[in-house]
């Protein structure tokens, strides 16, 4: 089986590039399972239900959400759709999923999303607790852990601590993707970071004017996407059927 993450979806932009590349990745790769993460879809922070309609129309199976989880409030009339995975961590009482299970090619597929504590502006739970709770109970083939953290350092403890225990973790969030893709000594896949679907022409897929005034002057300037062609990241996780563990893992860049 061969399972594609796709990174951070920028902005309103991100979802031609999917209609127009996404289809020939999933053919060219042989794609049997499909998670994009889209937090950022809509200006740039959140989902609204016309973004997430035009998801729905693509193949993609599961959608993973962020710090900006809540920041458009279309949000609350689809959250509970298992299709869309929110931040297991977040509190208790707070609607939506932290995961699901999905069944695809004869597999029990769970898909979990995490979010870091580390240089995020977020209330949340220990991830790592949090972890260990969600793997004690469910049961699945393959367990895919989106981490959407900050720190470098937070997501390698976090891919060394679930090492063994899940078929893969990759890292979202910083849009940068790293060279780091890894099988890890007791089989987990890792990457640090998988990238973003954005802008080219851009700093994380905003405007380079508004970030570099804010770097600047130290000043607040409200972010925007930026305009112009966009890069679709993200990573292919070649599992074996037998062992459901990751045979290899390659990086996506179109």
């Amino acid at each position: 089986m061969k399972i594609l993450a796709v990174g951070d979806l920028i902005g309103e932009g991100s979802i031609p590039k999917l209609k127009k590349d996404l289809e020939n990745i999933q053919i060219a790769e042989n794609i049997d399972f499909t998670i994009v993460n889209g937090e950022n879809i809509s200006q740039g922070m959140g989902m609204t239900t016309k973004a997430f309609n035009e998801l729905c129309k693509l193949k993609i199976d599961a959608i993973t959400m962020g710090n900006h989880t809540w920041a458009k409030k279309d949000i609350f009339s689809f959250i509970d759709n298992p299709i869309i995975i929110r931040p297991a961590n977040y509190s208790n009482n707070v609607p939506g999923h932290g995961y699901t299970i999905f069944e695809k090619e004869n597999k029990k597929i769970a898909v979990i999303s995490l979010i870091g504590r580390v240089e995020i502006n977020v209330l949340s739970e220990n991830p790592f607790l949090c972890v260990d709770e969600i793997l004690n109970k469910i049961e699945a083939d393959i367990i895919i852990i989106d981490f959407h953290a900050e720190a470098t350092g937070e997501k390698l403890s976090m891919g060394n601590y679930v090492d063994g225990r899940v078929t893969a973790i990759f890292g979202t969030h910083t849009h940068v993707p790293t060279a780091d893709e890894q099988i890890l000594k007791n089989g987990t896949g890792y990457i640090t970071d998988i990238g973003m679907t954005g802008p080219v022409n851009s700093i994380l897929g905003m405007s380079k004017d508004v970030a570099m005034k804010r770097m600047v002057t130290s000043l607040p300037e409200r972010y925007k996407v930026a305009e112009g062609e966009y890069i679709l990241n993200g990573i292919v996780f070649d599992i074996d059927d037998n062992t459901n563990k990751v045979k290899k893992l390659y990086r996506i860049s179109m």
